[in-house]
């Protein structure tokens, strides 16, 4: 088994000389085994029998194609009713903004301030951030190493708080379920922010951080 072309070309390009690379080792991504470059002529993990990459595979790819998703997706979680409520047999939809302006102004600030951000806020964060991360690295901007890193470092960690309405709407329809009198139904904007939510994520963790320092 030969090494793909992905590890051939990074191994070929210019690193800094403090990088593992350099000094002949390589990360086993299931069990984080580090491995020398011999333990890697079958491609294959000590520890844990997994494939051994210099980076992962196609990582650039797989992100750009789970952030374009995750953009597209947006647009219909925002405009769509997350949720309708039945009072009495009459039907009420609200979406995303229109819960956010409620609470404005019944004075909730706080409630209203938490979802904007969390809801409205996060999501575009997340999308802006990796999409200029992976913008540097496919036009190898060297400036700013540091900063994107710590960037994409918070995208992390922010990025499960977007969950939050979905959870929100979730603990309504299991607990105001008072059918046919009153009752909380998951509008198909929930489905689509869910989704937003989840291919975000799945951007983060496809992507192999450590292209940053390979420009």
């Amino acid at each position: 088994m030969t090494e793909t072309e992905h590890d051939k070309t990074v191994r070929k390009e210019p690193i800094c000389p403090d990088t593992a690379i350099s000094a002949g080792l390589a990360l086993c991504h299931v069990c984080k085994k580090v491995c020398p470059f011999e333990e890697q002529g079958k491609l294959l993990c000590p520890r844990c029998g997994a494939r051994i990459h210099l980076r992962k595979t196609d990582s650039m790819a797989r992100t750009w194609a789970f952030l374009i998703t995750a953009a597209v997706l947006l647009f219909p979680a925002n405009i769509l009713p997350v949720m309708t409520v039945n009072s009495f047999g009459v039907y009420e939809s609200s979406t995303i903004l229109n819960g956010i302006i409620y609470f404005f102004q019944n004075g909730s600030y706080g409630i209203g301030l938490i979802i904007l951000v969390a809801s409205i806020f996060v999501p575009a964060f997340k999308i802006i951030g990796i999409g200029m991360v992976l913008l540097s690295v496919h036009f190898r901007w060297k400036s700013w190493s540091r900063h994107k890193t710590l960037m994409f470092r918070c995208i992390e960690f922010v990025g499960r708080w977007s969950m939050l309405d979905i959870f929100v709407v979730t603990l309504l329809q299991a607990i105001v379920d008072f059918a046919p009198l009153t009752s909380v139904e998951v509008g198909p904007g929930a489905r689509y922010f869910a989704g937003v939510v989840l291919f975000t994520l799945f951007a983060t963790v496809s992507f192999d951080l450590r292209l940053i320092w390979d420009v």
